[in-house]
Order: C-alpha cells, then sequence, then structure tokens
C-alpha cells in the first residue's frame, strides 16, 4: 500500500511529554524514533558520540548526513525530536519535505516551565518507577518564564506559518492527548502505519502530579504575571502591508569614505545626497547609485570598514512631505492618476491648479492634508486599490525590506540628523561636512497646519511606526 509519509518528526520541547509519546511510537512495528537526534550538545543522550555510524562532528559538519543514514537504515518510517533549539537546518529540511509527518506536541507553558526547573532542580528528567520520585516545590521567576513563554509561541506561530506556506498539514497534539490510547492509535494511522496498541509502554510515569500551587513556593507571583501576558493580543496593532523590497538600486555610495546610504522615499533625501556629495566633492548627481545586489556585494567587498545608513523621519513630517511633493507643487514627481483617485473616489479637497493658485490658503491646505490622511490610513489597511507607495509606506516595513538584502548599520533619525552623520562619518576616518538645511514643503509647511487633530490623524495611519520607533508627538524640526 502506498503511504504518504517516509520520515516523521516531533516538533516539541522540553517537559511537553515527547519521551513518553515517543516510548509509545517505537512500540509500534514499522515506526522507531531516535530522539533528539540533532541536539547541540548531545546525540541522543548524554555521553553518546555517535548514531548510525555517523560521529557528533559529521552530523554537526551536515545533519543531513544523519538523515539520509536513517533513511538507508530504515525498516519502516523513522523520525525523530526537534526542539526549538536544535539544529536549524534540519528545522528548514524537514518543514520543506512533504514526505515528513509532522507530529506538533505542545503542553500548557505554565506546567513546561514548572516541570523543567522540578527537573533541574532534582536532576530528574524521567521517571521509571514512581518510587524514585524526587519532589521539589521551585521559586516562580517572572522574567524567565516570560521569556519561555513568548520563546515558545514565536516557534508555535512559525511552525503554522510554514504549514500555511507549504500547503501541508500537521498532526497535533497535547499534553493530554498523549495519554488517550485511542489519540496514540489515530497518530498512528496519521503516519500510514495499520497497527493499533492496546496499552501504553510503561517505560515512562508521569513525574509530579500535584497541583500547581503544590509545586511552586510563591505561587501568587505566578499567578499575577500570567495574568499580566496578553495571550490573546488585544493590543495587537493590524498590518495589512504587503512586504517591501530592498530597492537596492537607490542605493547609494561615497568613493572617499566607504559609506553606503539607504534612502527611504519620504525622508530628507536631497539632504543627505548633499552631505555625501561633498565628502567626495561632487554634486549629488554624480554620487555612484544604480546598483544590482551583485554590484553591491562587489563595492562591499572593495570597501572594507564600511558603513550603511538610513534616516527616519517623523510619520507627520514624511506624509505631509509626501503631500505636498506628489499632489500639490507640480513636476516629473506628481502622481497624476492617484491624485484624480483622490479627488474623485476619495474626495480630497487638492486644488484644481498644479502648483495651486493664490485661491489656495492655509485653511485650504490643512483640510487637504487631513483628507490625505484619512485615504492613507486606509491605503495602509488594505481598503484601497491604490498601491502603497514608498513614500508613505510605514517606515516599519520598509526597514524590513532592506533585510531581505542588507540591514543598515544605523538608524539615524532626521531630528538629530547632523550629530548622527558625523559619528557615522568619524568612524570611516573623514571629516563630518556640514549637512544642509533641510528644504521646507511648499505651498505651506506642516508646522503652518499642525494641530492635535493633525497628530491625532497622523498616529490613526501610523500606530506600528509609533509603536515600533516610539515617536512622540510632532514638534517643529521633528
Amino acid at each position: 500500500m502506498d503511504r504518504m509519509f517516509d520520515s516523521f518528526v516531533i516538533l516539541a520541547e522540553m517537559r511537553t511529554g515527547s519521551n513518553f509519546l515517543e516510548s509509545n511510537i517505537n512500540e509500534v512495528p514499522g515506526l522507531h524514533s531516535y530522539g533528539e537526534a540533532f541536539n547541540p550538545h548531545i546525540m541522543c543522550k548524554p555521553g553518546q558520540t555517535e548514531l548510525l555510524g555517523v560521529t557528533l562532528a559529521e552530523r554537526d559538519a551536515d545533519p543531513l548526513r544523519l538523515i539520509r543514514r536513517m533513511r538507508e537504515q530504515a525498516d519502516g518510517i523513522y523520525g525523530f525530536r526537534l526542539f526549538h533549539d536544535h539544529d536549524a537546518r534540519v528545522f528548514d529540511h524537514v518543514m520543506e519535505d512533504r514526505r515528513c509527518a509532522k507530529v506538533i506536541l505542545n503542553r500548557n507553558i505554565v506546567d513546561s516551565w514548572v516541570s523543567q526547573r522540578i527537573a533541574w532542580s532534582t536532576n530528574q528528567w524521567a521517571l521509571q518507577d514512581v518510587k524514585d520520585a524526587k519532589k521539589w516545590r521551585v521559586k516562580f521567576d517572572p522574567d524567565d518564564f516570560r521569556h519561555l513563554y513568548f520563546t515558545i509561541k514565536e516557534r508555535q506561530i512559525l511552525i503554522a506559518r510554514r504549514l500555511q506556506e507549504t500547503g501541508q498539514a500537521g498532526f497535533y497534539l497535547d499534553y493530554d492527548d498523549i495519554q488517550d490510547i485511542k489519540v496514540i492509535n489515530g497518530l498512528i494511522r496519521f503516519l500510514g502505519v495499520s497497527f493499533e496498541l492496546e496499552a501504553f509502554s510503561g517505560k515512562f510515569k508521569k513525574q509530579n502530579p500535584e497541583t500547581l500551587a503544590d509545586k511552586v513556593r510563591n505561587f501568587p507571583v505566578l499567578e499575577a504575571t500570567v495574568n499580566e501576558i496578553d495571550r490573546y493580543d488585544l493590543g495587537s496593532l493590524p498590518n495589512f502591508e504587503p512586504m517591501r523590497n530592498p530597492v537596492v538600486p537607490s542605493y547609494v555610495t561615497t568613493e572617499k569614505a566607504p559609506l553606503l546610504y539607504m534612502p527611504m522615499q519620504g525622508g530628507p533625501d536631497r539632504e543627505v545626497k548633499a552631505w555625501l556629495a561633498a565628502i567626495d566633492g561632487v554634486k549629488p548627481e554624480d554620487l555612484a547609485t544604480g546598483f544590482t545586489q551583485r554590484d553591491l556585494r562587489k563595492w562591499k567587498r572593495q570597501h572594507p570598514g564600511h558603513r550603511s545608513f538610513t534616516v527616519l523621519r517623523h510619520p507627520a513630517s514624511r506624509a505631509h512631505a509626501a503631500f505636498c511633493r506628489h499632489f500639490l507643487i507640480g513636476g516629473p514627481d506628481t502622481y497624476s492618476e492617484i491624485r484624480q483617485s483622490l479627488i474623485d473616489t476619495y474626495k480630497v479637497p487638492l486644488p484644481a491648479a498644479i502648483p495651486p493658485d493664490n485661491g489656495y490658503d492655509v485653511e485650504k491646505h490643512r483640510e487637504a492634508f487631513l483628507a490625505f490622511l484619512g485615504f492613507v490610513a486606509s491605503n495602509l489597511n488594505g481598503q484601497t486599490p491604490i498601491r502603497i507607495d514608498g513614500s508613505w509606506a510605514t517606515q516599519g516595513h520598509v526597514v524590513q525590506g532592506f533585510g531581505q538584502f542588507l540591514l543598515p548599520d544605523h538608524i539615524l533619525r532626521e531630528d538629530d540628523l547632523a550629530a548622527g552623520l558625523a559619528e557615522i562619518a568619524h568612524e570611516v576616518g573623514v571629516e563630518a561636512p556640514e549637512l544642509p538645511d533641510i528644504e521646507p514643503d511648499a505651498p505651506f509647511t506642516l508646522a503652518d497646519i499642525y494641530d492635535n487633530e493633525i497628530e491625532e490623524a497622523v498616529r490613526k495611519a501610523y500606530q506600528r511606526d509609533f509603536m515600533l520607533f516610539g515617536y512622540r508627538p510632532w514638534r517643529r524640526g521633528a
């Protein structure tokens, strides 16, 4: 009979019952699990240095070598247990392998934490005879628990995401499920084996069956800490913005200093390029740009000690600069089609003339900018058919886009730009030239119209950037 899987992986963590689960799987003819074969510190168990003829050093050099050996030696379906801190190369391999069944074992994280600390304190990691059980009451450590909680939650999210992306399904088990013989037999059928266990192996016994209150000395601290954790992420910010590409051709370099500028649309681009040009003694348009990723890798190899940087601008300043540049002042940067959609569909009261005539005053500018911010909020939330342009995209997404090729060494802020550039110049051993004054927006500046209503509209549109970068309310010069 054709079967779906050649192998399986038990994706679990310490103290989730994986030893017990594995002991029962190994009772089934045609199934065999090799334990923690890819634990970076041991090979299956302490003191073991070889498995199936593959040494620890050989496994670490090429973990897939051990998987190939398992496949060669298999008399049925083989597998192993894999935890979050085991070899990441193996995780990537098994998640892409559709012929490898994914068994996902979870446990209440509070129970896991307490069980781990008891095991560490008693040095008893498995119990085969109840008479040998060691008891201990642990002291709850809130910081240590939070670290474990968010590490495991991140791993669980990653596993679910990888299964979704590859169109696979896993067999999910909770700690309580592995005590149910019917569920274990369901797992055996899922793996493609026609066999039923009549009883559990009996190799391992449950440790520490007492209540949490009996196992934790400062139980009220545990309760308070767990209540503080927002397990449903009620304060999360919605994110419907697509990932941005790194836009490597826009990057700019200098020749007299190993500097690489990664522009962020809507930022103080003109001023930074003028500063870089002053270092090279050239015009801004003569700076090297238009790189491919291959070109830029070559430049980096040829310029040891290089520094890369980008510049953040307050969301209010950045949105206002984009508004003026693309929809008001005219010229090659005008987005004519989007401008007409803003007028017709989103009721942004833009002036008919570009640039505006004398009838367009400060009050009309304020009204139009507020309406534009409303459009931006909807646009970033995926509620419009119009593209999310780089000049008003969230800066957090732009930085993430950089990371697809290269994360900047420095993320500077416009309100402290001169000092930040001076520090970078010092790092590469050149004298920092004067930074030109930031060119004011036209036909009006943000300072001309800024008030609490505008600040509130900016925050609504850019909640994630305010959270990620800690922006305060806008002020002149920010």
